[in-house]
């Protein structure tokens, strides 16, 4: 029973120190310019980012801005009442547009330096 209790106490912490390490929108946007710039995460025609060199916080960095990405998209598409892919499919042809050159941005499936 003892070890049943530690071993419910050792998953809890687990899972509390995970939620905390998760990255907020805040320093996600601080981080943005920077992961891209060093070519780690790039725009996609979805709307999305996506990992490009799977280092340091590219990861964090994209699940926490296509969150939000995510949440606008939804908003947008049901203030306007059109399908979520089609706000997705806009916003990522503009946001691969403003992306600037020496950048990376997804094309045909894979990735190019702009």
């Amino acid at each position: 029973m003892k070890r049943l209790i530690q071993m419910f106490a050792l998953v809890l912490a687990f899972g509390i120190s995970a939620s905390v390490l998760a990255m907020g929108l805040d320093e996600a946007k601080q981080k943005l310019d920077s992961v891209k710039q060093q070519g780690l995460i790039g725009e996609t025609p979805t709307g999305y980012l996506e990992v490009v060199r799977a280092e340091g916080q590219a990861k964090e960095v994209v699940e926490a801005i296509n969150s939000a990405r995510r949440d606008e998209y939804k908003r947008i598409a049901e203030k306007h009442n059109i399908p979520v892919t089609q706000v997705e499919t806009v916003a990522g042809k503009k946001a691969i547009e403003k992306t600037p050159s020496g950048q990376y941005v997804q094309m045909g499936g894979k990735w190019v330096k702009k």
